[in-house]
């Protein structure tokens, strides 16, 4: 869900098992930062995977935390936790509210997932599906992303 917002070809990267660099900076930045929050909130239970799905943050007084390096890609984080509470609802029949948290921010956003938040959802769901079918990914676009992507090898090379 996360990448739609970003990049619709790494969507369908993703969607062949083709995988980002692991070593990237930012990725590796976003774990330490994800790890330092845990340790210093002492919260033990991280990264929970839920039927091989999803994996969130950490599940605490009924709220899906996911820990942010930025608030700079607010939407795609947005609807990535409200993709979460989604699947908690329909598939899990459990409500729950989510958190966005920005430690390097000292902010942290709330999440509700409305009526007008699902069909957002719903739609963005169907074009990811249409995405994933296609026989070749989307195009390359260059926009700002790209410069620190953990799949720009894949894309650019």
């Amino acid at each position: 869900m996360w990448y739609y917002y970003i990049c619709k070809r790494q969507v369908w990267l993703l969607s062949r098992s083709i995988s980002s660099d692991q070593e990237n900076e930012l990725l590796l930045l976003g774990k330490h930062i994800s790890k330092v929050f845990l340790k210093r909130n002492k919260i033990s239970r991280k990264e929970i995977l839920v039927d091989n799905r999803i994996r969130i943050d950490f599940l605490k007084d009924k709220i899906v935390a996911e820990i942010k390096k930025s608030s700079k890609f607010i939407l795609a984080s947005k609807m990535q936790l409200a993709f979460y509470l989604y699947y908690f609802k329909y598939y899990k029949d459990v409500l729950l509210n989510g958190e966005l948290i920005f430690p390097e921010e000292n902010k942290s956003v709330e999440v509700i997932l409305d009526e007008n938040l699902e069909k957002e959802l719903e739609k963005t769901i169907s074009e990811i599906e249409s995405i994933i079918k296609t026989n070749l990914p989307p195009k390359p676009i260059k926009i700002g992303y790209c410069k620190k992507c953990a799949f720009k090898e894949v894309c650019w090379s």
